[in-house]
């Protein structure tokens, strides 16, 4: 199989991983399967461009195109749900400490005498 074959076949590989988003403790593994998966689709790129292959008049060109856009959409849904999941875990780590001392974040100072004689 060649490089181009190679780089049709992870890039599948990636696009069919990115289908569905996992949540809660399988997040993990995922994350890192598409971490191994992008590094071997990056290192066959490398050797594309070193060998000085291109894939312009490839046959395969247009279709690894659409499962690069497709790859592109899928990795940004997946940053959106991490972003949100990060979001909703900080508003909940907020609550609870809003809710463990509520005077917290009380900065008025109105009530305080100052006695300035001496």
């Amino acid at each position: 199989m060649g490089p181009v074959e190679r780089l049709l076949s992870i890039s599948a590989r990636l696009y069919e991983h990115l289908s569905t988003i996992p949540h809660g403790d399988d997040r993990e593994e995922f994350i890192e399967k598409i971490n191994d998966l992008l590094d071997e689709r990056g290192a066959i790129i490398e050797e594309l461009k070193q060998f000085g292959k291109s894939l312009d008049g490839h046959q395969l060109n247009k279709h690894l195109q659409e499962l690069d856009r497709g790859i592109q959409e899928r990795l940004q849904k997946v940053m959106t749900a991490i972003k949100t999941d990060m979001k909703t875990l900080q508003q909940s780590k907020k609550n609870e400490q809003q809710y463990l001392n509520p005077y917290s974040s009380v900065r008025v100072m109105d009530g305080m005498y100052y006695d300035g004689k001496k």
